[in-house]
């Protein structure tokens, strides 16, 4: 006699298992409750499918969203800039940011083009021997640099020091003792020298602001600015035989090493090469009276072409 089998009671609540039949010889494994919800999903896709209203909804939908991205940018149309709105920004900028003065630009522009010149002689040993520092300004990328007669005169040898650091033996090629010029060749010229741009006096007139860059006593390069005081000045140094005419007076600040610098505009432009400054005392410290050589005579020393 065959047993009836015996099952643990389940801690689930739920349907009794459905025993298969005779008939199918196979076990059933999926509930009805599957079987329903599966068949409802089939359904109504099939209902979509067969009624095309559905789809004209979705369009419809899609068409308004999109025509009403169209209308917000039609309605809102990006911003024209306008001059006001530029000149707001410009004033915006200059009053938060702190820019470079004239001044400032100016040096940076001419330093570059600015030399050390040290004098030498021979001590009773041979030995060189520091004599004089002044300044000198390139007017050619070949070398060719100005400065002052009195600068170099009584000089054995020369020696030039570059903006970049580095240094060269030079030699006098011409001189323009009437103007107190000295036009000196370095030997060896760095490959990115740059020479300073020269600007004609014809336009300059008293009160123009210009900057002074050279080495007084032996310091720099140092950076000074004014003004320019006066055209057609006459000068005759404490040490000098004769009396410089024509001369470019002005207020920016020059001492001992200052002379045969640049004397420049405030767009870094050459007008003239600074020669002395007045100073009735032994001190021979600035007072505020500054005298340069035009830069139309400083070039004719040089062999350039006249402005």
């Amino acid at each position: 006699m065959r047993k009836t089998p015996l099952y643990s009671p389940s801690a689930r609540a739920g349907p009794a298992p459905v025993a298969p039949s005779a008939d199918d010889g196979v076990q059933q494994t999926r509930s009805p409750a599957g079987v329903g919800a599966t068949a409802s999903r089939r359904s109504r896709i099939g209902a979509v499918a067969r009624d095309p209203r559905g789809l004209w909804l979705a369009w419809l939908v899609l068409a308004g969203q999109l025509g009403m991205v169209w209308w917000w940018q039609a309605a809102h149309p990006p911003r024209v800039l306008t001059q006001k709105d530029i000149d707001a920004a410009v004033l915006r900028t200059l009053t938060t940011q702190s820019l470079p003065s004239r001044a400032a630009r100016a040096a940076e522009k001419i330093r570059p083009s600015v030399v050390r010149v040290i004098a030498y002689v021979k001590d009773g040993k041979g030995r060189d021997v520091e004599h004089g520092i002044g300044t000198g300004v390139v007017i050619q990328d070949q070398g060719v640099v100005l400065t002052n007669l009195h600068v170099v005169h009584s000089a054995q040898s020369l020696r030039l020091v570059f903006a970049d650091g580095s240094e060269s033996e030079a030699s006098v090629t011409a001189a323009q003792p009437q103007h107190d010029l000295a036009v000196l060749q370095a030997h060896k010229v760095p490959d990115d020298l740059r020479a300073a741009t020269l600007r004609t006096t014809a336009g300059l007139l008293p009160g123009d602001e210009v900057v002074v860059v050279g080495f007084p006593f032996g310091i720099g390069p140092s950076t000074s600015a004014g003004v320019v005081s006066g055209l057609g000045r006459s000068f005759k140094s404490p040490e000098g035989q004769q009396e410089i005419d024509n001369l470019i007076q002005f207020d920016a600040a020059a001492n001992p090493g200052n002379s045969g610098g640049p004397l420049a505009t405030m767009d870094g432009e050459v007008v003239g090469v600074v020669t002395g400054i007045l100073n009735p005392t032994r001190a021979r410290t600035f007072l505020g009276i500054g005298f340069a050589v035009p830069i139309e005579s400083a070039a004719a020393a040089a062999g350039l072409p006249p402005f």
